[in-house]
């Protein structure tokens, strides 16, 4: 467990990389921008994903969930500053509310195995 939650931010699964749901929390709290929280969850991602050796060009598939849909296409520019090779499978989902009230949540599933 992390901090407390019944979960762990990533987990190694054979040649998988699973990180859990990510979010722009710094220690200053969340940006009142889904640009700017979405640019540190991803952030978040990049780190969680080295910790075992991934990076987002092994991510095959991300789940983007977002307070609004009204931000598709804001989150659709920014998610392109990290994915910037030939992007992951993904979903986009609008949810009724986000931990801590954050305005995106960003989770990905990366191979490390053979092609």
């Amino acid at each position: 467990m992390t901090n407390g939650a019944p979960y762990s931010p990533v987990v190694r699964a054979g040649d998988w990389v699973i990180v859990s749901g990510q979010i722009g929390l710094t220690p200053e709290g969340l940006d009142d921008t889904m640009a700017a929280q979405l640019r540190v969850a991803l952030d978040h991602l990049v780190d969680r994903l080295a910790e075992h050796g991934a990076t987002v060009d092994d991510v095959a598939k991300t789940t983007v969930f977002l307070a609004s849909m009204d931000d598709y296409a804001e989150m659709n520019r920014v998610y392109l500053e990290t994915f910037t090779g030939t992007p992951p499978a993904r979903s986009a989902v609008a949810v009724a509310e986000l931990p801590l009230g954050a305005l995106v949540e960003v989770e990905a599933w990366a191979f490390l195995g053979a092609d």
